[in-house]
C-alpha cells in the first residue's frame, strides 16, 4: 500500500504533467539517481539546496528534476523538443519533433547535469 506522503507526492507530480492530447510527451524522462552517502555529502557541499531523500539501504536518491532545473533547462527548447515549463523531468514535443531532436536535447541535459553535479542521468524510456 502507498503511504499518504508518497501518494501526495505522486498526485502533485501528476498535476505537473502535460496532457498528451495537447502536448506530446513521454512523461518523466530521467530516473532519479541513487548515490552513496559520500557522493551526497560531496554534492551538498557544492550545492547545499539540492533535493535529496534518504533510502532504507543508507543511499540517497537525488531529485533529477531539481538538478535539471538548477542547470537552467526548465522551459528551454532545442529544435522542436523542449523541457516542460512546469516539470523539468518531462521532455515535450513542441511541434513535429523527430526522435533525434529529443535524443539531442536529452544528451545536452545529461552533459549539463554531469558537468555541474558529477551525476549521470539515466533516461527512463527505452530509446530505439
Amino acid at each position: 500500500m502507498m503511504s499518504r506522503h508518497c501518494s501526495g507526492v505522486t498526485t502533485g507530480f501528476l498535476k505537473k504533467l502535460p496532457d498528451p492530447a495537447v502536448i506530446g510527451n513521454a512523461g518523466s524522462f530521467f530516473k532519479n539517481p541513487v548515490v552513496t552517502p559520500e557522493q551526497c555529502r560531496d554534492i551538498i557541499q557544492r550545492d547545499p539546496e539540492i533535493v535529496h531523500y534518504p533510502m532504507p539501504d543508507g543511499s540517497f536518491k537525488l531529485a533529477a528534476g531539481w538538478m535539471i532545473d538548477a542547470c537552467g533547462w526548465k522551459g528551454k527548447t532545442v529544435g522542436r523538443a523542449g523541457v516542460y515549463e512546469k516539470q523539468a523531468l518531462v521532455l515535450v514535443n513542441r511541434g513535429d519533433a523527430r526522435g533525434a531532436e529529443v535524443v539531442t536535447l536529452a544528451r545536452a541535459i545529461q552533459e549539463s547535469v554531469y558537468g555541474r553535479f558529477g551525476i549521470r542521468l539515466e533516461p527512463e524510456p527505452v530509446v530505439i
